[in-house]
């Protein structure tokens, strides 16, 4: 039976509210963000409940701002983000002043986000014949919440406000906020709420500005760059015969520069906080993928994140964060999370990829340029995240890298699929842990090798050692992972606790491809996987195969589409040597970046071009995301074929899966420092301007 509430309305089917208890939903919302600072509103612009707000710092400033005429519908027309920090909605007062069918007057509200800050304009209108005149009421409120309790669903209670002369104050738990309004209201209603009285002849406008600003009473955790600091990278220039791609590269910059954090300990260190609203803050495995997505525009994002995390590297043993010596972080909050099933601290290390990555990341950044003094300081710590691997990573000795959350409180599943149901059996059963994932063997593989032609080039001992031991990886992955179904032969996503295969398909596959874990056969049987119908649903890679037991087109980890997690196969496939599977599983994301107006979301639901004409939304998800946003850059450069070798003076360019999107011509590609000016004809013939020391090579 369905329960209705008086009102007739069906709570279970309401997307405005969310029942108590469970997640608020955020597909239709309009984010505008500069970090740490951002704003959650329904597309008209209203905080209507569930995750709505003005959030600072992870907490809630303004979690309520009514705008309403009274004895008169506002009507919304439009509206929506105007790159990442700002927003324009437009609303027309119905039946004031209109002399005939046309609407005679309109509100338009431009909402703008700083680091501390929401500002918005109102610019009420009267185009009409009439005068109008009518009273505009604005109420602002907020609870203070903490994103931990926001996330949860409950309802926090509401926070009185105090009065400062004109503004009104609320306080509590380290954070300060006020809100103020120029010019100042002709009366106050219950709760401070804002009154004018307004008479405006045909052809007036009047204007007002709304002010809420959020102030920790603690230094920032991670604060906004600085006024006048530079984007760590250069801006992409795109002009292509997609012009989805164009607007999908151009938004994702815009998201990314708003997504910049800086370390308080090093004030020119930047990095990308992982997303709005969840993620605000440093990931290490979210950080270290997006910095490496970016390298072909520079190497200075990677940089920053790399120190970043070099300083936050563990360097004890501490079971209940999971820090262990050479480990990098997982993440970093003002509090930690306190949910009914999940505790963490506010410092937590349960990753198992991180580590690796973090060397990866700085091998790839060695090779697109980043300076030897650079790379030299942060040796030490490449040192001891190998070690880590070795030492902590490989717990029981077996030689593969595995996860197990001993607090029963933490993690459940410590990769990049992190909830609890993520690693399944193909009849659906869940695998316990200890868990070995299989891109987390190949990230090693991959860290290892890189390590040691780190360790070689720059005359340090243990090269030898680590690309003995990437080798030994090859061989036990290849003996212990590879399981076989009436298609064929594939690896497994991941050895349990009793080191049996758990063999399910999944988009794992991805991200073993062009790592040099494969040989040419496996990498051959991987691309034809990755290119089949269960996995690639015409809009991304399926996380699950949908013919596995327990698949859920809306399962966060079994079945949906995550932008990165198909970029990063697109970009294994290119290296691979399989252009045109690249090509068409990078069609898809464009496909997808184009129905959330360039914005691709954190993840989208599993649902197919078969049946769908556009991606649905996974109603959770967060936007931006670092990223899904990065992303926008890494299928650009597999499609191009670009990859850089400073130290040895090459740069290679194999556009032959760009052949879709030529005409095309690139700036802010840069290699060393230094600018590779890029074309591609309609006919794929590639022209490069080599910068000065390196040689072009065309493939």
């Amino acid at each position: 039976m369905t329960v209705k509430t008086p009102d007739g309305r069906n709570p279970a089917a309401d997307t405005s509210e969310p029942l108590a208890g469970l997640q608020p939903f955020l597909h239709g919302a309009c984010v505008t963000l500069y970090a740490p600072s951002f704003a959650v509103s329904r597309p008209d612009g209203r905080f209507d409940g569930g995750a709505d707000g003005f959030y600072h710092a992870d907490r809630r400033a303004l979690a309520r701002l009514d705008i309403t005429v009274e004895g008169v519908p506002l009507v919304t027309v439009g509206g929506g983000p105007v790159g990442a920090d700002t927003a324009v909605f437009r609303s027309v007062l119905r039946g004031v002043a209109e002399a005939t069918a046309d609407p005679a007057v309109t509100l338009t509200r431009t909402r703008a986000v700083a680091p501390g800050a929401l500002t918005e304009t109102l610019e009420i209108v009267n185009a009409g014949s009439l005068p109008a005149r009518f009273v505009l009421t604005v109420a602002p409120g907020t609870d203070l919440a903490t994103m931990d309790h926001v996330k949860s669903g409950l309802p926090p209670a509401p926070v009185p406000a105090g009065r400062d002369g004109g503004a009104l104050t609320w306080a509590g738990d380290g954070v300060t906020v006020t809100f103020a309004a120029t010019p100042a209201p002709d009366t106050y209603g219950p709760g401070g709420a804002h009154r004018w009285t307004l008479a405006l002849a045909p052809g007036d406008r009047w204007t007002a500005r709304l002010t809420c600003a959020a102030e920790e009473s603690a230094p920032p955790l991670f604060p906004a760059p600085a006024p006048g600091t530079a984007t760590p990278w250069h801006t992409p220039r795109l002009r292509s015969a997609d012009r989805r791609l164009d607007r999908w590269v151009s938004q994702s910059h815009d998201d990314l520069e708003r997504l910049l954090l800086a370390d308080p300990e090093a004030p020119g260190d930047l990095f990308l906080a992982a997303g709005a609203p969840w993620f605000a803050t440093l990931f290490g495995r979210d950080s270290l993928w997006a910095a490496r997505m970016l390298l072909p525009l520079g190497t200075e994002l990677a940089a920053g994140t790399l120190r970043v995390l070099a300083r936050r590297q563990g360097t004890a043993v501490d079971p209940e964060s999971q820090e262990q010596p050479g480990k990098i972080l997982h993440e970093i909050r003002h509090v930690g999370l306190n949910q009914p099933k999940l505790s963490l601290p506010p410092r937590y290390f349960g990753t198992v990829d991180a580590t690796p990555l973090w060397v990866s990341l700085l091998h790839d950044a060695w090779r697109w340029g980043l300076a030897d003094e650079q790379v030299e300081a942060l040796l030490p710590y490449a040192e001891a995240a190998l070690g880590w691997m070795r030492d902590h990573g490989d717990a029981d000795g077996d030689g593969f890298l595995e996860y197990i959350d001993t607090t029963g409180r933490g993690l459940a599943n410590q990769g990049w699929k992190d909830s609890g149901d993520s690693i399944r059996f193909r009849d659906g059963r869940c695998a316990q842990a200890p868990i070995a994932l299989c891109e987390v063997q190949a990230y090693a593989y991959e860290a290892a090798r890189g390590g040691a032609a780190l360790l070689r080039a720059f005359g340090r001992p243990g090269a030898d050692a680590w690309d003995e031991w990437a080798a030994r990886m090859a061989d036990r992955f290849r003996a212990r992972f590879w399981v076989e179904d009436e298609r064929g032969a594939y690896p497994a996503v991941a050895l349990d606790a009793g080191k049996r295969p758990v063999d399910s398909v999944t988009s794992g596959f991805g991200h073993l491809l062009g790592t040099g874990l494969l040989n040419a056969e496996e990498s051959a049987l991987l691309a034809a996987r990755l290119s089949s119908p269960d996995l690639d649903s015409g809009f991304g890679l399926r996380t699950y195969s949908s013919t596995s037991g327990g698949f859920n087109p809306l399962g966060y980890h079994v079945g949906s589409v995550w932008p990165h997690d198909t970029a990063i196969a697109v970009h294994g496939l290119a290296r691979a040597g399989f252009p045109a599977e690249a090509a068409s599983l990078g069609a898809g994301l464009v496909r997808a970046s184009d129905a959330f107006a360039a914005r691709l979301p954190e993840l989208f639901a599993g649902y197919g071009t078969d049946t769908d004409p556009a991606p649905i939304p996974y109603p959770a998800s967060c936007f931006p995301q670092a990223w899904a946003a990065a992303a926008s850059v890494h299928v650009l450069r597999s499609v191009l074929g670009l990859e850089a070798d400073v130290p040895g003076g090459t740069v290679t360019v194999a556009a032959r899966a760009a052949l879709d999107v030529g005409p095309l011509r690139l700036s802010g590609v840069t290699v060393g420092g230094r600018a590779l000016g890029l074309s591609v004809t309609a006919e794929g013939r590639v022209e490069a301007t080599a910068p000065e020391g390196l040689t072009v090579r065309v493939r």
